[in-house]
């Protein structure tokens, strides 16, 4: 069996779970310094507290996303014979929980489907669900592509 028949054969199977990520409040700020989005909701606990239902200050949404690359260093098994992968984009994403700071957050990678972009080329794409440690609903779901070099 060739390795996109054996990646195929996955398709719908959840391939790993990442270890748990701590969103904590110098993480937060740190991406808004990078990101020069400072908004209250991010950075001012005090204004956060009242302003807001959240209780606190939250993660940016785009900070939860950038953490798939985190997530997948633990979280996804290797290709076998893969020389390297790289982020090819994303074809849906929904932020669907504020992650508060001082939570915790993982990565639950599904294969959804494999395919021969070129040869020696294998376009994957995982539905990946971020979880926040203790939440009834998850943080985000997205649709992340990976161009993995045979």
């Amino acid at each position: 069996m060739s390795v996109l028949e054996d990646l195929q054969a996955k398709i719908g199977q959840e391939l790993g779970v990442s270890e748990w990520a701590e969103m904590h409040q110098d993480r937060i700020s740190t991406f808004a310094d990078v990101t020069e989005d400072h908004q209250f909701i991010h950075i001012d606990a005090e204004k956060a507290k009242m302003f807001t239902p959240f209780g606190g200050t939250i993660a940016h949404g785009f900070l939860t996303l950038s953490m798939l690359s985190r997530f997948a260093e633990t979280g996804l098994p290797n290709v076998p014979g893969a020389k390297m992968g790289m982020n090819y984009g994303l074809n849906k994403v929904r932020f669907l929980s504020p992650v508060p700071s001082g939570a915790k957050i993982r990565g639950r990678f599904t294969l959804t489907s494999a395919q021969e972009k070129n040869p020696g080329q294998l376009l994957l794409c995982h539905t990946i669900t971020v979880e926040i440690d203790g939440a009834p609903k998850p943080a985000a779901v997205a649709d992340w592509l990976s161009l993995i070099f045979i």
